[in-house]
C-alpha cells in the first residue's frame, strides 16, 4: 500500500488543521474555505493521473463529493467540540467499515495475513478512543464523529465506483459540487468569509487599540492559513487514496487510509497537549504494525 499510508498521513494533517481552525471560526466557513483551497490545488494537478471525463465519472464524483462534504462538516464540528483523540478514531471505524463491506460483497478476498491485519487496524482505531474525558461535549463529538464516518465511507465508495479510466475527474466533479453546495449554505446563513480584518484596515488610534488590531489580524491570518492547509492536504490525500484504490483493493485501501487518527492523536498531543494514555500509545503501535502487514499482503 505505497499510496494508502501516505494518504492516511496527509488526511491526518488536513483533519487536525481543519479541526483547529474550527475552534476559532464557524465550521461552515472553515469547510468552504478548505474545500475551495483544495479545488484550486486539484486544478493544478488534474493532469497528473491520466484519465478521461465522462458522465459516469462526474456522476459518481458529485455523489461522492456531497457525501464527503457532509461528512467533513460533521467531522470538523466534532473535532471542535469533542476531544480529537476520540472523534478521529471513531469516525475512522465507520469510514473504513463501509468500503470494506462493499469490497467484500463485490468479490474482494483477504488472505489470512490480510484478515489479521484488518482486525489489528480496527482494534488500533478503537483503542485510540479509550481513556478520555466523558462529558457532554465528548458525547456530542462522538455522535457527530460517527455520522461523519458514514459520510467519509460513502465518499470512498463513490470515488472507487467511478470508471477506472476516469483519472482525477471524479475528484474534480466532487470538489466542484461540494464547494458550490457549501458556498450556498454560507451565503444562506449570512456567514462572512474570512478576509483581512476590517479593524486592521482602519487607521489605528491609540497604541493599545493598534496592538489589539494587530493581534486580531494575526489571529485571522493564522486561522485562514489553517483552513488552506487543511484543504490542500485533503486534496493530496484524496488523490493518493484514488490511486491506492485503483491499483489495489478498495477495502484494504480504505482500512489503511483510515489509520489517519493516529496522526490526529499525535498532533493533538504535541500541539494541544492532549494526554495520550498507555492504551492510546499501544493503538499507535498496532496501527503501524497493521499498515506494514497490509502493505505486504
Amino acid at each position: 500500500m505505497p499510496f494508502a499510508l501516505p494518504s492516511a498521513v496527509t488526511y491526518g494533517i488536513a483533519d487536525f488543521s481543519g479541526g483547529l481552525a474550527a475552534r476559532r471560526a464557524p465550521v461552515l466557513v472553515v469547510t468552504v474555505v478548505a474545500q475551495a483551497a483544495g479545488l484550486l490545488s486539484l486544478l493544478l494537478v488534474i493532469g497528473v493521473v491520466a484519465g478521461r471525463p465522462s458522465a459516469a465519472a462526474f456522476g459518481f464524483g458529485v455523489l461522492a463529493g456531497i457525501a464527503g462534504a457532509g461528512g467533513l462538516l460533521l467531522y470538523l464540528r466534532a473535532l471542535a467540540v469533542g476531544p480529537m483523540g476520540v472523534v478521529a478514531p471513531l469516525s475512522a471505524v465507520i469510514g473504513a467499515g463501509l468500503p470494506l463491506a462493499v469490497g467484500l460483497v463485490g468479490g474482494e478476498r483477504l488472505g489470512p495475513v490480510g484478515v489479521f491485519a484488518v482486525g489489528l487496524a480496527l482494534l488500533a482505531i478503537l483503542l485510540a478512543t479509550t481513556g478520555t474525558r466523558n462529558d457532554r461535549a465528548a458525547t456530542t463529538g462522538v455522535l457527530l464523529g460517527l455520522a461523519a464516518g458514514a459520510g467519509f465511507g460513502l465518499f470512498f465508495v463513490g470515488v472507487h465506483a467511478a470508471p477506472a479510466d476516469s483519472g482525477l475527474w471524479p475528484l474534480l466533479a466532487g470538489r466542484l459540487a461540494s464547494v458550490t453546495l457549501l458556498t450556498g449554505l454560507v451565503l444562506r446563513h449570512h456567514l462572512p468569509l474570512p478576509t483581512r480584518s476590517r479593524a486592521a484596515s482602519r487607521t489605528p488610534g491609540t497604541g493599545g487599540s493598534a496592538g489589539a488590531t494587530e493581534r486580531d489580524a494575526r489571529s485571522r491570518g493564522r486561522t485562514l492559513a489553517l483552513m488552506v492547509v487543511s484543504g490542500v492536504f485533503d486534496t493530496v490525500a484524496n488523490v493518493l487514496f484514488l490511486v491506492a484504490a485503483r491499483v489495489g483493493d478498495l477495502g484494504i485501501s480504505a482500512v489503511v487510509v483510515s489509520l489517519y487518527p493516529v496522526v490526529v492523536v499525535l498532533l493533538a498531543r504535541v500541539v494541544l497537549g492532549e494526554r495520550l494514555t498507555r492504551t492510546q500509545l499501544l493503538s499507535a503501535v498496532l496501527a503501524l504494525t497493521a499498515s506494514a502487514l497490509l502493505s505486504a499482503a
